[in-house]
């Protein structure tokens, strides 16, 4: 591997580019660490098709939100034929919409809250099919928790709608799940080529309230890995993540978010094709437990890149 040369992608022009940049440079570094010739490369500064000029044999997609998610920069490197890490276009592109998410999870009898598609922020009708407050309303293609308003009463919709909308042109209103919040990792072993579930993390947020502030700007949220939970529960968790996964036709790696009120099933809430990986984020913290440290697991997921369905 270490004869590649592998372009590390960050930045680019979505609301996480600050993310990214942080997640790309701790993957930069670790591959310096193994002696991989590697290099940064921000779409916002350079177009992709350049990686060609830059002789780049792989991509490390550190990118995250809109053209790094949803498929716009998988379509350029297969039409490139640079293998590159994670889920391919289709994959990416429905795991970023998490309306369609919902419903081909719905389709697999996969547990997911409750929800309708707002269109508009006029438009209030599919609203009024909610009675059971309080709701979740969140972009249907953000992630970072931007934009995403808790309501408790219906009286407040309408200016959540219009916070919601500064982000995207789609949102959904989701029955708020109250309960311990759980993620559960995704990747594929070297060894055998079969994806397999990591140890589950609790995250423990301020009021329950894993916004971005307490996500990247805060030091109050706890972490608990493995998560304290009946056998029963973390098998449940992990097979339904895992179905999650192949449902979309996901590829290499990725990460599940969950809630669990404490009696009935866990309800899957989205999936993250490119999860953060800073030393601190929440896949490295699972992999570490499971006896994989930092530098380990960007190999493994360098491993991964692959160009469609076929493995690299």
């Amino acid at each position: 591997m270490d004869k590649f040369k592998v372009a590390v992608l960050m930045g680019g022009k979505s609301r996480e580019r600050e993310i990214s940049l942080k997640s790309g440079e701790a993957i930069l570094q670790s591959l310096l660490k193994n002696n991989i010739q590697a290099f940064s490369f921000d779409p916002k500064e350079k177009e992709l098709y350049e990686l060609k000029k830059e002789q780049a044999d792989l991509a490390f997609i550190a990118l995250h939100g809109k053209f790094g998610e949803d498929g716009t920069a998988q379509a350029i490197l297969e039409s490139l034929k640079i293998p590159y890490t994670g889920s391919g276009v289709a994959a990416s592109a429905l795991a970023m919409d998490k309306i369609l998410t919902k419903r081909v999870w719905k389709s697999f009898n996969i547990e997911t809250p409750s929800f309708v598609t707002v269109n508009s922020k006029d438009d209030l009708d599919s609203i009024n099919l909610f009675y059971d407050y309080p709701v979740i309303v969140k972009p249907n293609d953000e992630g970072s928790s931007l934009g995403i308003v808790k309501v408790q009463k219906n009286s407040s919709i309408k200016d959540a709608l219009k916070e919601t909308f500064r982000f995207c042109e789609k949102a959904l209103v989701e029955k708020f799940v109250k309960g311990r919040e759980f993620t559960c990792t995704l990747l594929r072993d070297p060894t055998d080529c079969l994806v397999k579930a990591l140890p589950i993390v609790e995250i423990e947020a301020p009021n329950g309230d894993y916004n971005y502030h307490n996500k990247y700007l805060g030091n109050n949220t706890n972490y608990i890995c493995p998560a304290k939970i009946p056998k029963e529960i973390e098998t449940e968790i992990k097979t339904k993540s895992l179905l999650a996964f192949e449902c979309l036709g996901c590829e290499g790696w990725a990460r599940v978010d969950l809630m669990w009120n404490g009696k009935d099933l866990p309800q899957l809430i989205e999936l993250n094709t490119t999860p953060g990986m800073t030393a601190s984020s929440l896949v490295p913290m699972s992999a570490e437990s499971n006896g994989i440290d930092f530098d380990d697991l960007v190999l493994r997921i360098l491993k991964t890149a692959s160009l469609g369905k076929k493995g690299f």
